[in-house]
């Protein structure tokens, strides 16, 4: 999604800022909407699914609003997204199917009361804060408390993908 450009995690925090400028957000999104394309017409012709489940992590996480709300329920069924940032709070209205936002109450870079907007704004959202974690507990786990909770997490994303596109079909 980064055209050969992601963003190293020895890199300098410093230099982030500058990167994350250099993204072409609509570029991404419009990547992302060519190969769901591609994998819907090609999950169809074999007789598999027509809807997707999306999840995004941190940029990702907040990339997935856009795209939910641009999608309205075309290709993707249900979204998940941890810890999510830079969410444009003005589209969430028109996001269509269930979004699940997972994040920690101590992560400066996921606000919890801008997920309870996004929460009142969309419908069928829902939002799960985790005590005393930071951004990134899920996948980068920094305890055995951390690893206990990015399970939890995981768990809720695996039944909200189950609920969201296997019940329904």
């Amino acid at each position: 999604m980064f055209r050969g450009n992601p963003w190293r995690k020895d890199e300098s925090k410093a230099l982030f800022e500058q990167w994350i400028g250099s993204v072409d957000k609509q570029q991404v999104v419009r990547d992302i909407f060519t190969s769901t394309k591609w994998m819907a017409d090609e999950f169809v012709a074999a007789g598999i699914s027509k809807k997707f489940g999306v999840i995004g992590f941190c940029f990702g996480g907040g990339l997935l609003i856009d795209i939910l709300a641009q999608d309205q329920g075309s290709e993707f069924g249900v979204g998940i997204s941890f810890y999510g940032t830079r969410i444009d709070l003005s589209v969430a209205s028109k996001i269509e199917v269930p979004l699940l936002l997972i994040s920690g109450d101590n992560d400066p870079l996921c606000p919890v009361n801008v997920l309870k907007e996004v929460e009142n704004n969309a419908n069928g959202c829902k939002v799960v804060v985790f005590e005393g974690r930071g951004h990134g507990f899920a996948h980068r786990p920094q305890s055995l408390e951390d690893d206990k909770d990015a399970e939890e997490a995981f768990l809720m994303m695996r039944n909200w993908l189950h609920d969201g596109l296997l019940s329904e079909n």
